[in-house]
């Protein structure tokens, strides 16, 4: 961390947002394959031809954009959600690096990649593995002290909070309503969370949540194609969005 500490300004920025660029390819073939059983460290392949792809296929974002979004042997084309996942890693480790220099920004960048793939697959399938939620958590319980100066102690409490308190609102739902209202994995992302944040800002993360949720779930509402009680909900997107936003927010709330 001496050595990412000592880059100049804008040198760290373009090194985070390049390492995002190359962990965002990774995150997209994740998201991409893990939900198929497919294997995630197998070799890629064109999904037209099913050629293996060669090194020069697979610089992320270079490769898409010289090969203009299509296979340079079949013609067939690239599925855009790598090159969108690429550029938003990319965004995130920058971003980070650039409003927090050093140890904080390197670990916000962290947090944010590893926030991202679990927001993907949410999005998409309404899925928070727990071995994903389980690497967030204990990464953050051995590195993320100093991002928000937050003791162990109270990110372990921040885990046990977060977690115990959507269990009981999951439990609550079920109990008044006879159905689940809440995925599985929410209390577990939720408490991974609580790692990295401690339990003095979890309750902004929640808020902001809460409050991306009722937006979306307004927004839905307006296309009146299926009732809201009905439509499932990824709260894991909100709660990844709201974690990752609530690092810069919790420092200027309680500078006041």
């Amino acid at each position: 961390m001496a050595i990412l500490d000592a880059l100049p300004f804008g040198m760290g920025v373009t090194f985070a947002a390049l390492i995002g660029l190359v962990l965002g390819s990774f995150i997209a073939t994740l998201v991409l394959r893990w939900p198929a059983g497919r294997s995630v460290l197998g070799r890629s392949r064109c999904d037209g031809c099913q050629q293996q792809l060669g090194p020069l296929d697979l610089v992320p974002l270079v490769s898409a954009l010289w090969l203009q979004g299509r296979c340079r042997r079949c013609g067939a084309p690239i599925d855009r959600f790598h090159s969108i996942v690429e550029v938003g890693a990319a965004l995130i480790g920058g971003l980070a690096l650039a409003a927090m220099p050093g140890t904080q920004g390197w670990l916000w960048a962290l947090f944010g990649w590893l926030l991202l793939p679990l927001a993907l697959l949410d999005a998409r399938h309404f899925w928070l593995p727990d071995r994903l939620s389980a690497v967030l958590a204990v990464v953050g319980l051995l590195l993320a002290g100093p991002l928000l100066g937050a003791p162990l102690l109270d990110r372990w409490i921040g885990a046990l909070a977060g977690g115990t308190a959507l269990a009981l609102i999951a439990w609550a739902y079920w109990r008044a309503r006879g159905g689940d209202g809440m995925g599985g994995g929410d209390p577990k992302l939720v408490a991974a969370i609580g790692c990295w944040l401690g339990w003095q800002a979890l309750p902004l993360m929640l808020l902001l949540a809460s409050l991306g949720g009722i937006v979306w779930a307004l927004l839905i509402q307006r296309k009146g194609d299926q009732p809201l009680g009905e439509r499932p909900v990824p709260f894991g997107v909100f709660a990844c969005t709201a974690a990752f936003a609530a690092v810069p927010l919790w420092p200027l709330l309680i500078a006041r």
